[in-house]
This record gives C-alpha cells, structure tokens and sequence, in this order.
C-alpha cells in the first residue's frame, strides 16, 4: 500500500474520462503518475520497503509469460495491466500497486516535481529513443512530455524544433526557453530539415506535415496511446525510406535507464500544482491547452 503524495495528470487520462480508450475497468481510479511512500508491502515482498518513496507507472502489470515478455517486449503484453485504466490509479490518497512496477525514487526533486517522470518524461525518453540518434528533432505538441525532452534532447547535443498549436505563442516562448533552436505553429514549415520528430500532440494531421518536415530517410514517431485518424497523404511524403513508427507503453528497463539520467542533466520540470478535490479543474485546463508543462495533483 502507498500513500499517495502526487499524482501527475496525463493527457491519457483525458482520453479514459472522455471515453476515447476502449474497456477501460469501470469504475477507475485515473492516474499514472505516482508519487508517494509505501505505507505497507505485502507476503514475499523484499524489493521495497515502508518508508521508501516509490514511483508507480503507466505499466502496471504484465503475465510474462506471452511471446513479447518472454522477448523483452513487455510493453506490448497481451494480458498487462495499467494504471488508471486497467488498475486503480493516484487521484486519491492511498493505492495498491505491484511491487515489481514501482520503482525507487531517488534524488532531491519534490514529489510534485517528479511525477511528470513516471509517464511523459518514460514515454518521452522511449520515443526518443525510438526517434533513433536525430542530429535535428522536431517535436510537436509542446505539453508535459515534450518539455522532458527538449531537456533530454538539449544535454545530449541535439538541435530542438518544437511545433505548438497555432498561435500559442505563450508555449512557443517556453520552449525556447528550454533551449529550442525554433519554435512555431504545427502547420509552419521548419526552416531546414529534421532527421526525425515526434508527435506528442493526439491529431493525426500532423502525421503529413511532420512527414513534409524530415528529411530522406527520416522518421516520424506518433507518441500518444490514442490519435484521432491519420488523413490519406501523397505517397511522394513517405518515400525515400520516410517511416512513421508508433510507441506503446513502456518497460520497466526505460525506467532503469531514464530515471538516472534525469537525476544526472538534471531534469527540471515545469508544474502547475492542484489540490486533489480540484481533479476536473486540471483535466479541463489540460484540455483547452491551459498548462505549459505539468499539471500535478498533491495530497
């Protein structure tokens, strides 16, 4: 058991209370980016201990025994369980989570700070990865995750180009703050060619533009676990080896891999704070494209 001390607010949450996620387990505790100390730990448990502050993920649960966990491709299970869909989630006070999922939290960021990590800044380091080694990295659809990267993409020496609603200048200027080399609208052109870019932003449209945007031989990598249809675009976009690429989940070894190379750049995400009785609030600020960064609730 965990007492939950934050709990960051996910665009897939928006897609699980607007109903735009099939079967999720009803009713759901949304929430997927856990913050908190373990309360009490269950018969066998030796990986964690009371006191200690635990993060708690998207993935949740796997069989391990399906073709893709016994191949290392947890994320793509055929039985996993996730948090705040298919599991109870963080936007209450106390949860059950399986001690195999959490992970350890180390380091001097305060909860609040941290949760980001648990989903967009996983998803955001494995669609990084997934990008391949772009010199040039487009991202579009400014929000909580992208702002990870851009971080993550900056220590590593790479040149950022973040793509925002249109008009959203306010989301433009925080990028570059961030160190984008180029911030504009998502239906502006770049002004040279990227080697890859990822969509955070749930509009398949964007899939053509950021396909128009890379280079011969560049890749386009769709982030989101939901996006609404993908337009019919000429064939002329995709050839000269272009490849669009999709991302599900994550593992447990991106933690292992991410959550100390955030400690280490260090990350410094950027929140907006909400008590856990104003849980719509956030949603809906989320929804209407109010919060640059995170939004967080705190217990």
């Amino acid at each position: 058991m965990i007492d939950v001390h934050a709990c960051g607010v996910c665009r897939t949450d928006l897609h699980v209370v607007d109903g735009e996620l099939e079967e999720p387990h009803l009713p759901i505790v949304p929430g997927h980016e856990v913050v908190g100390r373990v309360r009490a730990v269950g018969p066998g448990v030796d990986t964690l201990a009371v006191g200690q502050r635990v993060g708690v993920p998207w993935l949740g649960s796997t069989c391990g025994t399906c073709a893709f966990c016994l191949a290392g491709q947890e994320n793509l299970c055929i039985q996993a369980g996730f948090t705040g869909y298919t599991l109870d989630g963080g936007y209450t006070e106390t949860m059950v989570a399986d001690a195999r999922y959490c992970f350890p939290i180390e380091g001097a960021f305060d909860d609040a700070e941290t949760a980001p990590l648990l989903c967009a800044g996983l998803i955001g380091y494995r669609s990084l990865r997934k990008a391949g080694d772009p010199a040039r990295i487009g991202l579009y659809g400014f929000g909580a995750a992208a702002h990870i990267v851009a971080q993550i993409a900056r220590y590593e020496g790479r040149a950022v180009f973040a793509f925002t609603r249109p008009g959203d200048r306010a989301a433009q200027d925080f990028a570059r703050s961030l160190g984008a080399q180029w911030a504009g609208d998502s239906d502006t052109a770049p002004p040279e060619p990227l080697d890859a870019a990822i969509l955070f932003a749930p509009v398949g449209a964007l899939v053509p533009l950021a396909l128009k945007a890379v280079k011969a031989g560049g890749r386009v990598v769709c982030a989101g676990i939901h996006m609404s249809d993908i337009p019919s675009f000429p064939y002329q976009l995709l050839w000269q080896e272009r490849e669009i690429v999709s991302v599900a989940n994550l593992t447990r070894e991106d933690g292992v891999a991410f959550l100390p190379l955030a400690a280490k750049i260090p990350i410094k995400t950027s929140v907006t704070r909400y008590d856990l009785a104003k849980a719509n609030q956030a949603l809906d600020d989320l929804r209407h494209g109010r919060i640059n960064g995170a939004a967080v609730l705190t217990m």
